[in-house]
């Protein structure tokens, strides 16, 4: 299954440990996005894990599943292929 997660994680803290664990399962595409291919168990995993994370009163993460026959049609316009070699917080 691919998904697209975003989130809005108002705290420092909590945003850093949301980045951490979303960068264990899929690629980091903008500051708030990731791209995932998971299987059913890690797709469950990974929002049991973030569920715990999160303060539902403030913070807000989205999950965007692509069927198999959306997946190709992923367009692009501008940026640079996305490198996770830079620190994301200070």
């Amino acid at each position: 299954m691919f998904v697209v997660v975003s989130y809005d994680i108002p705290e420092d803290k909590r945003r850093t440990k949301i980045h951490k664990i979303l960068k264990s399962y899929g690629q980091w595409m903008q500051y708030s996005v990731f791209e995932c291919d998971l299987t059913d168990t890690q797709y469950a995993r990974l929002r049991s894990r973030l569920s715990k994370v999160i303060e539902p009163s403030v913070d807000s993460i989205r999950f965007y599943s692509l069927c198999g026959c959306c997946q190709p049609k992923i367009e692009r316009i501008g940026g640079e292929v996305p490198r996770d070699n830079t620190v994301f917080f200070a």
